[in-house]
């Protein structure tokens, strides 16, 4: 095997408590710190000092009904990132923002700010929400369905794009000698109007340091994956084998390449939660001290989420019951759902397993291991044509995410797997993405040539 032309993307995705449905029940968790800034500037220091690309917030417009058993309740991801910013100088931190419930010119604003005040280190992870409950905290009778959300989101982003490129790079010109603040004829108007939207814009603020922030996304259906082969340049994603990852990844490459993008410009970063303990019995020992400590009615709910099924008052130690979960597959629609039944027809696992499955991560991977087999893991994917990189999503927090900083980063570096030091100072240049020029430079450009 050769190694990759460019070291893995490692990003820390952090959750409220920890990733495991019950880390707010366990001893060396911070549960009370939820909704303290400070716990996630430590997180970013530490982040930043290991050298990781990023950091990741996900976020909804809705208070999570399962608040009863778990803690679901957070920061507001923007307003939450240009405080680490302040207290760091090199990792990245990426939002999520959904396009069915935000505005695209205060969407563009913010972002635009968050990306001016640290530098130019911000990504975007575009969502266009998936909880129907939403709706009704913004006025709206119905949630949009699945392929409207899409289309919406299509020209969201090509709304926030014309946007944040509004200002041509040599906007501002700022000469106290001529008197001249901005070349007006390159601040362009974007006068948009389409079949969701009517913009006039310019955005209120020069380019960022970025040009734009990085877009990333986050959804696996086959609208998922044509809204990611044209716009993103990072892809979060959910897989439970090597297969299943490898498909994908070859398939998203395959679409971007067929948008006449360079499938290199699409990073995809499957998610990772990683027990770690000095021997695999140790790390295994862990995993099944967090799943002791479950509320079914809690996982259960989850199960309902992902595949329209209630199965409470089922055996949780019986066979899942296969008559009601395969009344759903004619209608699995999302990739989270297709991801559950596979590991159903793969493993035959009780319903108490298959609860221990997911709640470590919502169907994202999970593994125990040593430092030594969690890189390994990482290793056998990323050489694999399975993942650009991960994004690493801690059991419980903080300590479940220095374990991995403490033992498994130092070893992928020694392989050369991963950086030393950064080379950069924004997020696209972690990720190796180039700059984009202005669209309305662009056109200048081509008038001028043509």
């Amino acid at each position: 095997m050769t190694l990759p032309s460019r070291s893995l993307v490692l990003n820390a995705f952090i959750y409220p408590a920890g990733h495991h449905e019950a880390a707010w029940r366990y001893p060396q968790s911070e549960p009370h710190r939820v909704t303290d800034i400070r716990l996630y500037q430590e997180i970013a220091r530490r982040a930043e000092a290991a050298k990781l690309d990023a950091i990741f917030f996900a976020d909804a417009p809705v208070l999570d009904e399962n608040i009863r058993y778990a803690a679901r309740h957070r920061l507001e991801p923007i307003t939450a990132i240009t405080a680490l910013a302040a207290v760091t100088e090199r990792i990245g931190f990426i939002a999520t923002a959904s396009t069915t419930y935000y505005d695209p010119y205060n969407l563009a604003r913010l972002f635009a700010s968050a990306d001016h005040i640290s530098g130019g280190r911000v990504g975007w992870n575009i969502v266009t929400t998936s909880v129907d409950r939403a709706a009704a905290n913004f006025g709206l009778e119905k949630h949009p369905v699945h392929g409207d959300r899409y289309r919406q989101a299509a020209e969201f982003v090509d709304v926030v794009t014309k946007l944040w490129d509004s200002w041509e790079d040599d906007a501002l010109v700022v000469d106290p000698q001529s008197g001249l603040f901005a070349e007006t004829d390159h601040i362009h108007p974007i006068e948009h109007k389409g079949e969701f939207y009517s913009v006039q814009g310019a955005l209120n603020l020069p380019r960022s340091p970025q040009g734009r922030p990085v877009y990333v996304q986050a959804g696996s259906s086959d609208d998922g994956r044509a809204f990611a082969a044209r716009h993103a340049e990072a892809i979060f994603t959910a897989h439970q084998s090597l297969e299943s990852a490898q498909e994908f990844y070859a398939d998203i490459k395959s679409r971007a390449r067929g948008q006449g993008r360079n499938p290199d410009h699409v990073k995809i970063l499957p998610g990772l939660s990683p027990f770690i303990a000095s021997t695999e019995a140790e790390a295994r020992a862990l995993e099944d001290e967090f799943n002791a400590l479950i509320q079914p009615e809690f996982s259960l709910q989850q199960l309902r989420r992902m595949i329209g099924v209630d199965l409470t008052g089922a055996d949780l130690d019986a066979a899942v019951p296969r008559d009601a979960v395969d009344a759903t597959r004619a209608r699995a629609a999302s990739s989270r759902h297709q991801l559950v039944l596979d590991v159903i027809d793969r493993e035959n696992p009780t319903l108490r397993q298959l609860l221990h499955r997911l709640a470590g991560a919502r169907g994202h991977k999970v593994i125990a291991g040593t430092p030594e087999q969690v890189a390994d893991w990482i290793e056998l994917w990323h050489l694999n044509g399975a993942a650009d990189g991960f994004n690493i999503m801690p059991p419980y927090l903080k300590g479940g995410f220095d374990i991995f900083a403490d033992e498994v980063v130092p070893i992928l570096q020694r392989r050369g797997l991963f950086r030393l030091e950064y080379t950069g100072s924004t997020l696209r240049d972690h990720y190796g993405l180039p700059r984009p020029e202005s669209l309305y430079s662009a056109r200048r450009r081509e008038k001028a040539s043509a």
